[in-house]
């Protein structure tokens, strides 16, 4: 389906784009191919204090849903720390994540053309995205369940939205379906040098107009921007969506991501630098971890923990479990 929409207001400025994004290292840039180098997660992080807040406010939201109390106040961040830190209080019961594919997320493809119909994905790259998609989460507790078809918007300031934009909200708010267990996916062509970008599931609460994950249309599979094609950036998004952070959040020190078992990376990997160990108290950079910044043909893993740390984030926040 096609639908020609009204000009938005506005484009992203630099003005208007996080802060808080992570730029390769010198050591990075030398293990990085010439496109790697730009081309990046535009999700917002908090920094290390507001992290471990975060993560104290979800330890004990957590603590409620697991014994079977309503939350007071499920939401309120810009996304909850993942990485292995505790929350101070007294622990949640231990987590048994359910079986690979018990948890369907009912999926929404919003595909965003310029007024001139020029689109940045076709329908075989979207629908091969999808498999890509649940193919990386087999081992999880996710299926992600295509709705509908898939929805073409021509609206050439929509197209090149950046985060943070008025643009971004208006095509968010006029295009979003569902609720805060669904996904929007929005296939656009942001430029600035972005793959994509997410909210995080503690968002929704304050902002669920906004919630959902964009991504570059040349990043799906068989697209041009090598070697982010191969539909990598959506699985590193939705990692997002559902609660993830970077692998080298909070580089070697602090909380990290609020995962115990991937190790601490100080900055972004790029290629696929194997045996890098930027942290030396630590073992080697996990940089086949889907939420690192290598090559779609490095990455191919979540750690147990990850899943662990998912399933607890979208359980809390987006009221997900198994059917």
């Amino acid at each position: 389906m096609r639908l020609l929409l009204p000009l938005a207001v506005a484009i992203a400025s630099a003005s208007n784009a996080p802060n808080l994004l992570a730029g390769p290292s010198d050591s990075a840039i030398e293990n990085a191919n010439s496109n790697a180098k730009f081309l990046r997660c535009g999700t917002e992080h908090p920094g290390a204090a507001k992290a471990a807040k975060e993560e104290k406010r979800f330890r004990d939201l957590l603590r409620q849903v697991k014994n079977g109390k309503k939350p007071d106040r499920p939401g309120g961040g810009n996304g909850n720390g993942n990485g292995g830190g505790g929350g101070g209080g007294e622990e949640p019961p231990t987590t048994t994540v359910p079986s690979p594919g018990s948890i369907v997320i009912e999926t929404y493809i919003n595909v965003i053309c310029t007024s001139g119909g020029s689109c940045p994905a076709s329908d075989s790259q979207v629908l091969e995205q999808i498999q890509v998609l649940n193919a990386a989460f087999s081992s999880t507790p996710y299926y992600f369940q295509q709705i509908g078809g898939i929805d073409r918007y021509d609206n050439t300031s929509w197209y090149t939205a950046g985060p943070g934009s008025a643009a971004e909200a208006q095509m968010k708010s006029s295009l979003r379906r569902g609720d805060r267990g669904d996904l929007n996916i929005y296939v656009s062509n942001p430029g600035g040098g972005l793959l994509g970008w997410a909210t995080f599931p503690s968002s929704y609460t304050s902002a669920p107009s906004n919630d959902g994950i964009v991504v570059l249309g040349a990043s799906l599979p068989g697209g041009i921007a090598e070697p982010y094609n191969g539909g990598d950036t959506t699985v590193h998004e939705v990692g997002h969506w559902l609660g993830l952070y970077h692998t080298f959040q909070g580089g070697c020190r602090g909380g990290g991501d609020f995962v115990a078992d991937t190790p601490a990376v100080r900055s972004p990997n790029y290629g696929c630098p194997v045996g890098t160990d930027s942290c030396r108290k630590s073992p080697d950079d996990d940089v086949f971890n889907y939420m690192d910044y290598t090559d779609d043909s490095c990455m191919f893993r979540f750690s147990s923990g990850q899943v662990e740390r998912a399933y607890e984030q979208s359980l809390t926040y987006r009221n997900l479990d198994a059917i």
